[in-house]
């Protein structure tokens, strides 16, 4: 898989996003993902957080990938968002983060799942195409580059 088409719809793609804290950026991600895919904001935030605690998801290199599974949802999806100030997120690094791509799994996902944070993680780790992404100019030419996939509403 090298693109990420069968976990983002285009308004699952954020750009300019503004947070003064990790609870406050999952506040958004799950906003977004209630407005994307009907899930409860709050719950996605918590849930988030809940896996947050048990270590950080910031890999490396200005990345974090946050996940959380959730009852009701039908299959993996996920929201990416590129903020305008990197974060501090923990990272094993100790760099901030400025890219993020939330991934959202049904309870009973066991592999798929870990297949989808494999994916995830992989295309993130390739530095050219994450400087790729930092330089893209829109919310549409970031999801282009995320799924390969031409935004049929792109500008």
């Amino acid at each position: 898989m090298t693109d990420l088409s069968d976990l983002l719809v285009p308004e699952a793609v954020l750009a300019g996003v503004t947070a003064g804290n990790k609870k406050a950026l999952f506040q958004q991600l799950g906003a977004s993902a209630t407005a994307t895919y009907g899930v409860d904001a709050k719950l996605v935030a918590e849930r988030l957080a809940e896996r947050e605690r048990l270590g950080s998801t910031g890999f490396g290199g200005g990345i974090a990938i946050p996940h959380a599974r959730l009852d009701d949802l039908p299959h993996v999806c996920g929201v990416f968002a590129r903020l305008e100030q990197p974060l501090d997120f923990g990272a094993v690094d100790e760099l901030p983060v400025d890219l993020v791509f939330m991934l959202l799994s049904p309870t009973n996902a066991g592999t798929e799942h870990l297949k989808a944070l494999a994916s995830v993680s992989r295309r993130l780790r390739e530095r050219p195409f994450a400087e790729k992404l930092r330089g893209a100019g829109s919310k549409d030419a970031l999801y282009v580059l995320l799924t390969g996939v031409e935004a049929r509403d792109a500008a």
